[in-house]
C-alpha cells in the first residue's frame, strides 16, 4: 500500500523538529553524525529521544531513531509505540524504517532527505513495501538539517577523514 507524503506542518511539529536540530547541533560537537531524534506520545509528551552515537559506543546500530525508541518503549514499558510520531533530522534508513514499522509508530516527521541511504524514497522505498501504514511528513526545517549535515561533512573531509 502506498503511503502518501504530507508537507503540512503544524506549531507542535515545529517546535519539536527545532528540539530536534538543536539536539542535532550539540551531537556535531561530539564528533558524532548531526542527526537526532524525539518520540512524541498523541498528547505531546517527550517520550524518549536521541541523537547519534554510532562512533561514541562503538555500535553502528546506535542511530538516533533507535536510541529515541528504545527510550521510549522503556518508558512506556511496551515495545509498541502506537499513537506516537517520530521526530527525526534526517530521513531514516532502512534498519531505522523497520524499526519504526516493527514499533508500530503512527506518524514519522523528518527534516531531510537522505539521498545515499534514506528508506522512504530518496534511496529505497521501504515506506511502500512494508504493511504497516506509517503517516510521513518530510521537509519540516530541511534547509536547516540539510545544511548541519554538510557542514559537518565538510569539516571532516577539511581533517582528511572521508
Amino acid at each position: 500500500m502506498l503511503k502518501q507524503f504530507s508537507e503540512i506542518f503544524n506549531d507542535v511539529d515545529q517546535h519539536w523538529m527545532q528540539y530536534c536540530v538543536s539536539m542535532a547541533e550539540l551531537t556535531a560537537m561530539r564528533g558524532e553524525v548531526p542527526i537526532a531524534a524525539v518520540i512524541v506520545s498523541h498528547n505531546n509528551t517527550l517520550l524518549g529521544e536521541g541523537s547519534n552515537r554510532c562512533i561514541t559506543d562503538n555500535d553502528p546500530t546506535a542511530h538516533a531513531e533507535i536510541i529515541a525508541m528504545r527510550a521510549a518503549c522503556a518508558r512506556q514499558q511496551n515495545y509498541r509505540l502506537s499513537d506516537c510520531t517520530l521526530y527525526v533530522t534526517v530521513e531514516p534508513c532502512p534498519m531505522c524504517f523497520g524499526a519504526i514499522v516493527n514499533a508500530r509508530v503512527s506518524r514519522l516527521v523528518y527534516a531531510a532527505s537522505e539521498p545515499r541511504t534514506g528508506a522512504c524514497g530518496s534511496c529505497v522505498g521501504l515506506h511502500t513495501e512494508l504493511r504497516h501504514s506509517v503517516s510521513i511528513s518530510r521537509g519540516l526545517m530541511a534547509e536547516q538539517a540539510a545544511a548541519l549535515m554538510r557542514r559537518f561533512f565538510e569539516s571532516k573531509r577539511g581533517q582528511g577523514n572521508d
